[in-house]
């Protein structure tokens, strides 16, 4: 099994718009702006986190021992060293935690301003399922970032890397449940986040696969008052960002649903979102997977084979309807309250669909246990969470509904998904 760990560090393959950032558009809803951001100063205040030296985290990192070294990314490469756990400094070998140094590249501005976001972000925002910042230092030419380590590193490791050991259907659906906890989180809270590169590189695994997201990098606040979205520069990866956004440069919480649509189906298949070693149209996974998701029958053909079959086939064909709702036209997309209730159902999923899909589905798939909070409204309706430990649920109408829905239109609601013309990886 591939037991390397795997940090937060974001992979190069990302896309930007080559037009300029459009301000306001015309047609339905309105453009939104960021509120006035805050100071630097301000942002690495913050009382949650340390301010660590330079020469602290060198004697951490062993001077940043090549043999430390576990990940690289755009950012800059990322160091496993030990932090003492009471004081917060750099412990003598041996002892304290362990702890992930992610040292940002001297060159490149836009480095420093995907620093500033994470320090931001992670120093407000605590959650089981978001990666907790220790601190940062500061120091000169010198930024850098201190994580919890992660030992069973990414999600993307365990299912694309040669040699690891295939995860199990119910070790996939927990990394999923724990990553929709996450992203549920960031969009219902009080000031909305939306972390725009959701992907399998930047879901963490600790040592009983529960998910934690990291990277806020590229992390946005939402729209506020009366305003349908966020008009932004379009950065994210290629594979993973919404046909709409990279189209138009209008970001919502509804970009994140279609990122996490396309893991799913990461999940499902083992396949990369974008693998240009394939031919023709499967190089594409959401256009290569999309006529056979809705058939029970067909979803065959598109499973991962190192699940070797063992996987509930109910539960299979439920997340594959979920998948497809996810990566269709972002009108017709739940919000991730509802992409999590249903996710928390599959676990109860032990047995195949027999007769009618969709009568199965409606009468027993999605049925809620008595000890989770009712949402009674309807399933396209925001959920009113906030906190970690709530858990969501629909009843069995509105269910029925929104399974029938996805079965119905979304083959019928293909997004475009736009070809890498145009885009420059940055």
């Amino acid at each position: 099994m591939a037991n390397n760990a795997k940090v937060p560090g974001r992979s190069t393959r990302s896309l930007a718009h080559l037009g300029p950032t459009v301000l306001g558009y015309s047609g339905e809803g309105k453009h939104g702006t960021l509120p006035s951001p805050r100071s630097e100063g301000d942002i690495i205040s913050s009382q949650h986190l340390k301010a660590f030296t330079f020469n602290y985290l060198k004697y951490a990192t062993r001077n940043f021992h090549p043999d430390s070294l576990i990940g690289e990314g755009g950012f800059g490469n990322v160091y496993k060293g030990r932090i003492d756990e009471q004081l917060l400094g750099a412990s003598r070998p041996g002892s304290g935690i362990m702890v992930a140094v992610k040292k940002l590249k001297p060159e490149g501005f836009q480095g420093h301003k995907e620093w500033l976001s994470e320090v931001n972000h992670l120093g407000q925002l605590h959650h089981l399922n978001l990666v907790k910042l220790y601190g940062y230092c500061l120091d000169g030419n010198n930024l850098l970032l201190v994580y919890e380590y992660m030992p069973k590193g990414s999600l993307e490791n365990h299912l694309f890397c040669r040699g690891a050991q295939p995860l199990s259907w119910a070790t996939r659906i927990k990394v999923a449940i724990g990553a929709a906890q996450g992203l549920t989180f960031l969009h219902d809270s009080k000031q909305q986040v939306i972390y725009r590169d959701f992907k399998a590189s930047n879901i963490l695994l600790d040592l009983e696969f529960n998910a934690k997201l990291s990277d806020f990098g590229l992390a946005k606040a939402g729209p506020t008052g009366d305003c349908s979205h966020v008009s932004t520069r379009v950065l994210g990866t290629q594979g993973y960002a919404a046909p709409e956004y990279i189209a138009t440069g209008r970001l919502t919480t509804k970009c994140d649903v279609y990122s996490f649509g396309v893991v799913l189906l990461e999940l499902l298949s083992g396949r990369r979102a974008i693998d240009n070693t394939k031919p023709g149209v499967e190089q594409n996974l959401v256009e290569w997977s999309r006529p056979y998701l809705h058939d029970r029958r067909k979803l065959l053909r598109i499973m991962d084979t190192k699940l070797a079959g063992q996987y509930p086939k109910r539960a299979a064909y439920t997340t594959a309807i979920l998948a497809l709702q996810c990566t269709s036209e972002a009108k017709i997309r739940p919000q991730m309250a509802e992409v999590l209730a249903t996710l928390e159902l599959l676990p109860t999923m032990r047995h195949s669909i027999s007769g009618s899909p969709y009568r199965s589905e409606r009468k027993s798939a999605l049925i809620p246990t008595r000890d989770r909070m009712s949402v009674p409204s309807s399933p396209m309706t925001k959920s009113p969470l906030r906190h970690n430990h709530h858990r969501y649920s629909v009843d069995r109408k509105s269910m029925s509904s929104f399974i029938s829905d996805i079965s119905v239109r979304s083959p019928l609601a293909s997004p475009t998904i736009l070809s890498p013309m145009g885009m420059k990886t940055i």
